[in-house]
């Protein structure tokens, strides 16, 4: 069965993406930390990301670092804090989250509740940085 994301590269589930190429989607976290907290995905569903061959493993970081600038382009905070937990879901992703400390990219917190609207213009940001 094809994992949620997988679902989203096909189109059969909405989500706010904010930048995507042949191999790679980034799109806004539903539950997130932060305002524009972001997913980065390979379109070819793996489970683990260290089951990602090499070349595939340093493309998907590299256009991580793509979408990551884009968001500190536009989005307050003094970094882009990238985690990769990898249980949640069963497809390789890595997590961008705009930080000020540590502490917010602490999983166990609250996540926002964003509403669609303030989800778009988010998502529009970024992709138009």
């Amino acid at each position: 069965m094809p994992s949620i994301f997988t679902r989203i590269i096909q189109g059969e589930i909405p989500a706010f993406k904010v930048a995507e190429d042949e191999k790679h989607l980034a799109f806004l976290d539903i539950n997130p930390l932060k305002k524009g907290h972001t997913l980065v995905i390979p379109k070819r569903e793996e489970d683990y990301i260290f089951n990602l061959g090499d070349e595939e493993l340093v493309e998907l970081h590299l256009f991580a670092k793509k979408v990551a600038l884009k968001m500190e382009r536009v989005l307050p905070c003094e970094r882009i804090g990238m985690t990769v937990i990898g249980l949640e879901v069963p497809h390789a992703h890595i997590h961008l989250i705009p930080i000020y400390s540590i502490s917010d990219m602490d999983f166990s917190k609250p996540k926002l509740n964003l509403n669609p609207e303030d989800m778009a213009a988010i998502a529009e940001a970024i992709s138009q940085a």
